[in-house]
């Protein structure tokens, strides 16, 4: 691995594109560090070492890295792009001008692009009022009665307000460039360097609360853990097709065969985020009703903020399990599947063209979600188990959220590098 690294320096083009990402990088961690004109650095930094690591941020700090509760130029993070391309996914089904656009290959996913740009800037616009609005009235960090702005005036409200929505059309810009112009997904590689960030701190968080006997236990089941996702995420069933041959004019077309690859986890990582946005949400209500002697307030207190209580692990494995069915039937349509296959001339052996070709690709696609399903919930319940049985933080680094997206960007972007390795006659990382 460490001549394939060689290698991929040695290249002039791949080394310009990997230096390249490494600059786009630190401009985007550096501008996670720079605080928005008007904010108060150091009583900001003081809240967020006494509330920054409860369940209520824990969301927060993951697709930020630490830079919305300190109010940086940053501070939004890649999350109103995350929001705005699951928008338009789901649109795409429900809305037939999108689905028409999504089918004319090149020019309508540019266009949907394009889409995908306006919601994110106006999505970051009113995230950016909220958050605004809320340390202007210290609700933004519950518990911490020192001012975070230095003026509560109109003027630094609109001025944080623009910066930190001109902030995010930065980000967008970044990993476009990044997908343009170096080497994997833009947007994958920001973040996964939010989510990177923060992960040397939680695992060194545990040496300190915890020892070095349990240190050493976790860093063992996080390896086993990182095993298990790299063969899950590697995992697919391959639906072999067969293509009949066929005259176009003089030439014969046809006669080939390839598969259908189903990934186990087909879904990836965003049934997680769906089911933790959700439950995001009554922690957030009752957060900003603390004063109110509602029981719907102390119910959600006592079961829905902590990790650690079971009817919120039971809770959250069901909804990441729901989601996975749901975003699997949104995303991959086994009728339009089997129509086109049917269009060129390919079948399945053993399969019928047509409707017996749909419902065996749904017969299989439902079964290799199940395990998907399961695998997802058992790895996002890993940080609230820890968090039961060593009293760690919900920012568990072994884990959940964090540990799902640092596999996936981690082999994708290294698919992309071993490629252009052997493109280039080199042999790749794995030999």
């Amino acid at each position: 691995m460490l001549g394939a690294f060689a290698n991929a320096f040695r290249t002039p083009d791949l080394r310009r594109k990997l230096l390249f990402v490494l600059l786009i990088i630190t401009i985007f961690r550096l501008g996670s560090q720079i605080p928005t004109p008007g904010v108060n650095v150091a009583n900001v930094q003081s809240c967020v070492n006494d509330v920054g690591n409860s369940g209520v941020y824990s969301l927060i700090n993951l697709f930020s890295g630490g830079a919305l509760l300190q109010l940086t130029v940053f501070a939004l993070g890649i999350m109103p792009y995350i929001t705005a391309s699951i928008i338009l996914q789901l649109l795409v089904v429900v809305i037939p001008r999108l689905e028409a656009l999504k089918k004319e290959g090149q020019s309508g996913q540019t266009k949907i692009t394009q889409y995908t740009r306006y919601l994110t800037l106006g999505l970051a616009l009113l995230q950016a009022t909220g958050i605004v609005a809320l340390a202007r009235s210290g609700n933004l960090l519950q518990g911490c009665a020192k001012p975070l702005l230095h003026d509560n005036g109109t003027g630094t409200f609109m001025v944080m307000v623009v910066t930190m929505t001109a902030g995010t059309a930065v980000i967008m810009w970044l990993g476009e460039l990044i997908t343009e112009r170096g080497v994997g997904n833009g947007m994958s590689l920001l973040i996964f360097t939010t989510v990177v960030s923060g992960f040397p701190s939680s695992l060194w968080a545990v040496q300190k609360e915890k020892g070095w006997w349990v240190f050493g236990i976790v860093v063992v089941i996080g390896l086993l853990v990182i095993a298990a996702v790299i063969f899950i995420e590697q995992a697919q069933r391959r639906i072999p097709v067969q293509y009949a041959r066929r005259m176009v004019g003089r030439k014969m077309f046809g006669g080939s065969s390839t598969y259908i690859p189903l990934k186990v986890n087909q879904a990836g990582v965003i049934p997680v985020i769906f089911a933790s946005s959700l439950l995001y949400l009554p922690a957030m209500a009752a957060q900003f009703n603390q004063n109110s002697d509602s029981p719907w307030v102390t119910w959600i207190n006592d079961y829905f903020v902590r990790g650690s209580h079971p009817l919120y692990m039971i809770t959250f494995f069901l909804l990441i399990v729901f989601f996975t069915y749901f975003y699997v039937s949104i995303t991959f349509n086994p009728e339009e599947v089997a129509d086109n296959m049917k269009k060129y001339g390919g079948f399945i052996p053993g399969i019928r063209a047509g409707k017996p070709t749909e419902d065996y690709l749904s017969y299989v696609l439902s079964r290799i979600t199940a395990p998907g399903a399961l695998y997802l919930g058992l790895i996002a319940l890993i940080p609230l188990i820890a968090f039961v049985f060593i009293n760690a933080n919900q920012n568990f680094p072994f884990g959940g959220t964090s540990i799902l997206i640092m596999v996936g960007v981690a082999l994708d972007t290294v698919k992309q590098i071993e490629s252009q390795l052997q493109q280039r006659n080199y042999e790749g990382f794995l030999r």
